[in-house]
């Protein structure tokens, strides 16, 4: 999977959403989150317009080690030439976040010079 690194420097990668049990229709860059060891955050909007539905809540700490909880959606993702059925939460950003659940025994290269991300 090949992806860039933007003007601000972020690691983007391309991953496609969708409804849970359906075929994901949706291509969102999202960026890559090291420190995040969930599978995926998607951007509020995009949870909106694909009409994912609310499933449950978790608890979550966010970076600023704030607790809290957050509503958890229902959806399928295309990830590296498989499909899989999840559970994602939302944020207000422009991006979503790809955690360290989606990384598991995978090689990611990030080459600033080259401005480009790949994961094997």
């Amino acid at each position: 999977m090949k992806g860039h690194v933007d003007q601000e420097m972020r690691a983007l990668l391309p991953i496609c959403i969708g409804k849970r049990n359906a075929t994901p229709e949706l291509e969102i860059f999202a960026w890559l989150d090291t420190a995040f060891n969930g599978t995926l955050v998607l951007p509020k909007n995009v949870a909106f317009e694909l009409g994912l539905p609310v499933e449950s809540t978790a608890e979550a700490i966010l970076a600023n080690g704030e607790l809290v909880e957050l509503e958890t959606y229902g959806c399928s993702i295309h990830w590296l030439g498989k499909v899989y059925d999840t559970q994602v939460v939302t944020n207000e950003s422009e991006y979503g976040l790809i955690g360290t659940g989606l990384l598991v025994d995978r090689i990611i290269t990030v080459d600033y010079r080259a401005k480009t991300v790949s994961v094997d």
